[in-house]
């Protein structure tokens, strides 16, 4: 697990054992997680205005159920500075991506997104599951090559492709964040689960596409409130459509960073693990491998 530091909480690398599980081949999708909200009727933390608390100076007035959302940016825009191509909007949830007017007909294949880490363990549980933890993930992803830089294995994504060779993975192709050339076919977005070619285990998705939540910590966000307990994040892994050679690169298993602590983001997703002590026959039709 980890890597020589290509970032500097990616190392050192360590033997870690994993026992037996089982993990969904794809990310948990639109339609999967309708099915969940149908039957528990649950909001997500998108769908319910902030807690005062963690927000001081902040108007109530302002304090609106709302998630983050990529708007992209002009050409030569500097990369110092995320809030040029990132805002928070009022009204974006995994029902409406980008925010009121959008919606999720006709994607039910796109993974959900504008999950948190408590809506995506809540899913999870409701379906007798969990989310994976780190050490889990990773294994998953490496889909049985040890120690190669990619999922696939050492081949450069953007460089190493012959003629009519397929795309490895959704991500950002060009000088992030004002142009995404879409050689892969999806420019700026999401793709639907299964698009791209699956790794050894047979999993799609483990680069690219959407970030996805596990299990594992990072030290929490301290509130700056005096009294005021830190916000727990968690690790999130796997890059997104957003990862680019020239600023995130964190499409590699060993890539690894903290997803916000109270909230997801139009390029975080998740998917499931089932752990042996939990296992059965799967179910027809079961994604899991």
């Amino acid at each position: 697990m980890g890597a020589d530091p290509q970032r500097a909480e990616e190392g050192p690398p360590r033997r870690v054992r994993v026992a037996a599980f089982r993990i969904d081949r794809s990310e948990v999708t639109n339609a999967e997680f309708a099915q969940f909200v149908a039957a528990t009727h649950y909001v997500t933390e998108s769908e319910r205005a902030p807690d005062a608390r963690y927000y001081p100076g902040v108007a109530r007035r302002d304090l609106v159920p709302a998630s983050l959302v990529f708007v992209g940016a002009l050409p030569g825009t500097p990369i110092d500075d995320p809030g040029r191509w990132w805002k928070v909007v009022p009204g974006a949830d995994w029902r409406h991506p980008t925010g009121p007017g959008s919606s999720i007909a006709g994607k039910a294949q796109l993974p959900v997104v504008h999950v948190s880490h408590a809506d995506a363990q809540a899913y999870a549980h409701w379906r007798g599951r969990d989310l994976p933890t780190e050490a889990e993930w990773e294994y998953a992803a490496r889909g049985g090559i040890d120690g190669a830089r990619y999922a696939w294995g050492n081949a450069d994504p953007l460089r190493d492709n012959a003629p009519g060779d397929r795309p490895r993975a959704n991500i950002w192709q060009g000088p992030f964040p004002s142009f995404d050339a879409g050689d892969d076919g999806f420019k700026a977005q999401a793709a639907p689960v299964g698009c791209f070619p699956p790794n050894g285990y047979g999993l799609y998705d483990m680069a690219g596409n959407v970030w996805e939540w596990t299990s594992g910590q990072y030290p929490p966000e301290p509130s700056g409130i005096a009294g005021l307990p830190p916000q727990q994040r968690h690790v999130i892994k796997g890059g997104s459509f957003l990862c680019s050679e020239n600023f995130c690169w964190r499409y590699r298993p060993s890539a690894r960073q903290p997803g916000p602590a109270d909230s997801g983001g139009i390029h975080i997703g998740f998917r499931t693990v089932l752990r042996a002590g939990r296992m059965a026959a799967p179910a027809a039709g079961d994604g899991s491998h």
